[in-house]
C-alpha cells in the first residue's frame, strides 16, 4: 500500500506542479486558448490558483520524502481535493461538462492519498 500511495503522490504531485507552474507563469491571455475558465477570473486569481497548485503538489511529496511534518501530506491532498470540487462547481455553472471528468479523477486520487496517509 505504501508503494501505491507513493506512486499516486508522485504522479499527482507532478501533475499539479506542472499545471501550477503554467498558471502562475503564463499570461492569462495565453492560457485562455486552452482553459476557457480563465476568462471568468482575474489574472491575479489565476496566478493564485497556480501557486496553490504548486504548493499542494510539493506538499504531496516533500513532507513524506523528508520525514518533516508528515501530516502536511494528507492535508495537501485534502486541499487539492477541495480545489477540484470548486473547479467542478465552476465548470458545471459554465456548462463545461467535458472537462469535469478530469477534475473528478484528480480529486478522487487526492482523496485516496488523504485517506491512505491520515
Amino acid at each position: 500500500m505504501n508503494v501505491f500511495l507513493w506512486v499516486l503522490q508522485i504522479v499527482l504531485g507532478v501533475a499539479f506542479l506542472g499545471a501550477g507552474v503554467m498558471k502562475s507563469t503564463q499570461p492569462k491571455e495565453k492560457l485562455a486558448g486552452n482553459m476557457t475558465w480563465v476568462n471568468r477570473r482575474s489574472a491575479g486569481t489565476v496566478k493564485f490558483i497556480g501557486v496553490m497548485e504548486i504548493l499542494g503538489g510539493l506538499g504531496l511529496i516533500l513532507p513524506r520524502a523528508t520525514g518533516i511534518a508528515t501530516i502536511l501530506t494528507p492535508l495537501a491532498a485534502v486541499g487539492l481535493a477541495l480545489v477540484m470540487v470548486l473547479a467542478i462547481g465552476d465548470h458545471v455553472r459554465a456548462k463545461e461538462y467535458p472537462v469535469i471528468p478530469i477534475n473528478l479523477v484528480l480529486g478522487a486520487l487526492a482523496v485516496v492519498i488523504a485517506i491512505g496517509r491520515f
